[in-house]
């Protein structure tokens, strides 16, 4: 394990935290990462939401005992299963979690069709029940995709990723004003999805907002960085091929 640093530690189920972790350097390049996947327990999106809790608690602790200035929950499932009980133990501590971007469809399709594409888990907690309920004019078609968070940590290819989501999909096609990329490993499908929804239906994800929030938490109590920036990979499932994929996601 790496020593103890003021890096920001971003944490998720296994590789789609990338997503995330590729907007926190575009907001704040000057900072240092500890990008921590727990590949070794994915996918949590069929777990039970205790099971969830109990890994996220783990990690958040391991990570936050080494003294990083903030840990950024980038997985839906585990800030929708966690989220309270890591700020409850950790009252002191920067923490910031990711929610489906709901809010911002509803901005933008005041009263549209928005489809939200989500691991079972983040659709059956109470914590996405009460977020869509905020914004009652919108219809919203909750989508659970089991199945595609470990296609995609197994780097399949399009192709395989657009047979498995075409049965699914299909009932949505060109009838949605948005579809919500509910799971931080979704965008690494986006191109796939937006070919089976159509291209009038916009896609969004919660990544941007998470980076942004995470900049003003920071800011708040002046510990931005101004480095020259750095990106540390780790992962539970210790696959030096895991890293590179990692590496290779965040440079893509």
């Amino acid at each position: 394990m790496a020593k103890k640093s003021d890096a920001i530690a971003v944490f998720d189920s296994g590789v789609g935290g990338i997503s995330v972790l590729k907007e926190l350097v575009r907001q704040m390049p000057g900072e240092r990462f500890l990008y921590f996947g727990d590949s070794a327990n994915a996918p949590y999106g069929t777990k039970t939401a205790d099971q969830v809790r109990q890994l996220t608690m783990q990690a958040a602790d391991m990570l936050l005992s080494r003294d990083v200035k903030a840990l950024v929950v980038a997985c839906n499932t585990a800030t929708a299963a966690a989220i309270d009980s890591l700020r409850k133990a950790w009252p002191d501590r920067i923490i910031v979690g990711i929610e489906p971007a709901v809010k911002v469809a509803a901005d933008r399709f005041h009263a549209g069709k928005v489809g939200v594409l989500a691991t079972p888990v983040t659709l059956q907690e109470e914590r996405f029940l009460h977020l869509t309920e905020k914004f009652p004019q919108m219809q919203v078609f909750p989508i659970p995709l089991p199945g595609l968070v470990e296609k995609i940590e197994a780097g399949a290819p399009e192709e395989e990723l657009e047979a498995f989501l075409a049965p699914i999909l299909a009932p949505y096609a060109g009838k949605l004003d948005a579809a919500v990329l509910g799971c931080t490993h979704y965008p690494f499908a986006a191109n796939v999805i937006c070919r089976l929804l159509g291209e009038t239906t916009q896609l969004l994800d919660g990544g941007k907002g998470t980076a942004l929030q995470t900049r003003r938490r920071l800011e708040e109590q002046g510990l931005l960085s101004d480095g020259e920036g750095q990106v540390i990979m780790e992962n539970s499932a210790g696959d030096p091929k895991l890293i590179m994929r990692c590496a290779q996601l965040l440079e893509d």
